[in-house]
């Protein structure tokens, strides 16, 4: 089996893939820069555990962190725990899909592998709005080369900053009010916290797809997908969605893992 580790700054996502592709489990835990290979090596045996499933059946890895230090303790638990050397994916190594940009060098992985997945199961152009602790929109143009896109405070971030700097506001729930206008505080804060940013994403959106169109005769509009924590909480704000996908990211790592493994196999023939 090949196991996909996407080390977020808040979440980390782990999935577990047959050879051939298909999602048998996932996993999320917090985020944490103290963990050690060893108490990573103890999660990753409890959750196997949960499932009646063994450790020994792991024998390809990759490794997408956006946290160096802890892709580190990934790389060094996987090798140690599991006796196999991880595929540990940066931007410098070709992916499969064309990186459009003046340095690709500082494109997050996380976002080279919601690209790969976006198109590999959407086609191109495909829009990706990843919910993270910062909210990513990544895009895909109709050649299939990755173009960029935006980068935003995540909803969780812009709540503690309202909550941390304003007094009389107590945390509240981030859930979809019954209303735009806010007849409390609560519904107040919830209003501009998660229709605000539901707002902000049509717009951003919708100004990339002109972008888009404008470089081109008949080029479609891009599919746009959801993903991450909270992409399902602004989808009850927004019809801008064509789908969400919430193993979008892990099923890329897979597949720029498959893509190495093609490639190698390739040189040795």
């Amino acid at each position: 089996m090949f196991l996909s580790v996407d080390v977020g700054n808040t979440q980390t996502t782990i999935g577990l893939f047959e050879l051939e592709g298909e999602l048998v489990r996932q996993w999320r835990m917090a985020t944490d820069r103290t963990d050690t290979a060893d108490q990573l090596h103890e999660r990753l045996y409890g959750y196997f555990q949960m499932y009646d499933l063994s450790l020994s059946s792991v024998t390809y890895a990759a490794i997408a962190s956006v946290v160096p230090i802890l892709a580190q303790s990934w790389q060094r638990m996987v090798r140690m725990g599991l006796d196999i050397d991880p595929l540990m994916i940066d931007a410098t190594r070709d992916c499969g899909i064309a990186i459009n940009m003046p340095d690709p060098r500082q494109v997050g992985v996380d976002r080279i592998a919601n690209a790969l997945a976006g198109i590999t199961t959407y086609g191109a152009p495909v829009i990706i709005v990843d919910f993270g602790t910062a909210t990513n929109i990544d895009v895909v143009d109709h050649t299939g080369a990755f173009r960029g896109g935006a980068i935003m405070p995540g909803l969780l971030l812009s709540a503690n900053s309202l909550f941390s700097r304003a007094a009389k506001l107590s945390s509240v729930p981030l859930v979809m009010p019954p209303h735009a206008l806010g007849d409390s505080t609560e519904t107040a804060v919830q209003s501009g916290i998660v229709i605000g940013a539901a707002t902000q994403i049509e717009g951003l959106v919708e100004r990339i797809q002109k972008e888009l169109a404008a470089e081109g005769e008949n080029i479609p509009r891009a599919t746009v997908v959801g993903t991450g924590g909270y992409s399902e909480t602004i989808a009850e704000a927004t019809d801008i969605f064509d789908a969400l996908d919430a193993d979008i990211t892990i099923r890329g790592i897979y597949q720029i893992w498959a893509h190495a493994v093609e490639k190698h196999n390739a040189r040795m023939q």
